[in-house]
């Protein structure tokens, strides 16, 4: 049973009190709708980062499996059920994981550069499809004037009702990726990281299990698409953009994804705020969060949380020498006194 020090010492708490009191903190509480998005970005980032942090593989158009999902809640609600909004995102996490699991069957057994290309030119051949399609998705004036269902009888058609769906939404999806990064499929993938070669010498399928958290991100993101289709109840094609894959790239490794598993909601924070506060102010303000990337990339790799990570490991190594130090001239003091 875990006692209340290890309770009151886990992340999970704070970030689950910081977000649920969002709405009443004075000043940034009345910009639910950017609470709202936050929560969402912070799902995709944490989901995309079992396929980046955890496996190592670059996925570099990861942001057309989200737009799959913003697609696929739309559509449902114009032509077939509109009523409810679990169905939806039932058919958005469907279709998300559905194009993820056909798609990671033929790039499994890629890696690296080839990867990565391959993820991008998949997201621009969706792009093109979700912008010239003008008779399914409505091409370059999207779909728009969508109405938010209820839940389970509850209207969230209030901006604040719907931050805690998604709140909701947030925590459960928290708790099911860290069990994912826990489980023995998430050691092998961080073995696989490592070495893959070494994985297959110990008997893991290392592309089975590639494919396997390939489709399972790819779920999120669907779901993570469809949150994005009610929140702004409308879908375009620039969700099926490389550009939305490039910015939960950042995010996640501004914020320290390769170090930390809070790492790509620490990054999604910064990318909303800089995009929120920073554009406000200058039109330009993407110089100075791909001026920080670079910065990170080149610096600080394992991002912010890798910093605070290192910090903390090599204070307890200092702690643990110093406790060697005084445990060695206690016994050397005992000797001399053995000796007299």
């Amino acid at each position: 049973m875990m006692n209340k020090q290890n309770i009151f010492k886990d992340p999970y708490l704070y970030l689950f009190i910081i977000f649920l009191i969002f709405p009443y903190i004075p000043l940034i509480g009345k910009y639910t709708s950017v609470g709202t998005e936050l929560l969402i970005w912070s799902i995709f980032a944490l989901s995309f980062n079992l396929v980046l942090g955890y496996t190592g593989l670059p996925s570099f158009g990861h942001g057309a499996f989200y737009g799959v999902g913003t697609y696929a809640v739309a559509l449902t609600i114009l032509h077939l059920y509109s009523k409810d909004v679990i169905i939806p995102l039932i058919i958005a996490a469907f279709f998300g994981g559905l194009f993820t699991f056909f798609y990671g069957f033929f790039i499994k057994k890629k890696r690296g550069i080839y990867f990565a290309l391959l993820t991008v030119a998949f997201s621009q051949i969706l792009y093109v499809i979700g912008f010239r399609w003008d008779e399914v998705t409505g091409g370059e004036t999207g779909i728009t004037s969508l109405q938010r269902g209820t839940f389970l009888g509850i209207n969230i058609q209030k901006p604040i009702y719907f931050y805690y769906f998604v709140f909701v939404v947030f925590v459960l999806a928290l708790i099911l990726i860290r069990k994912i990064a826990n489980s023995p499929v998430g050691k092998i993938l961080l073995a696989l990281k490592q070495d893959e070669k070494r994985a297959q010498y110990l008997g893991f399928n290392t592309e089975r299990h590639v494919w396997f958290i390939f489709t399972i991100s790819g779920i999120f993101a669907g779901l993570c698409g469809g949150l994005h289709c009610l929140l702004h109840l409308s879908a375009f094609s620039d969700t099926l953009h490389w550009v939305k894959s490039g910015d939960v790239v950042m995010a996640t490794l501004l914020g320290g994804g390769l170090a930390n598993f809070y790492g790509p909601i620490v990054g999604s924070v910064i990318f909303i705020a800089a995009r929120e506060i920073l554009s406000y102010f200058w039109e330009n303000w993407l110089l100075l969060y791909g001026l920080a990337f670079v910065i990170i990339i080149l610096f600080i790799p394992t991002g912010l949380l890798g910093i605070i990570e290192n910090m903390r490991d090599k204070r307890h190594i200092e702690q643990f020498s110093n406790n060697n130090n005084q445990k060695v001239m206690q016994e050397i003091a005992r000797n001399k006194e053995g000796n007299k």
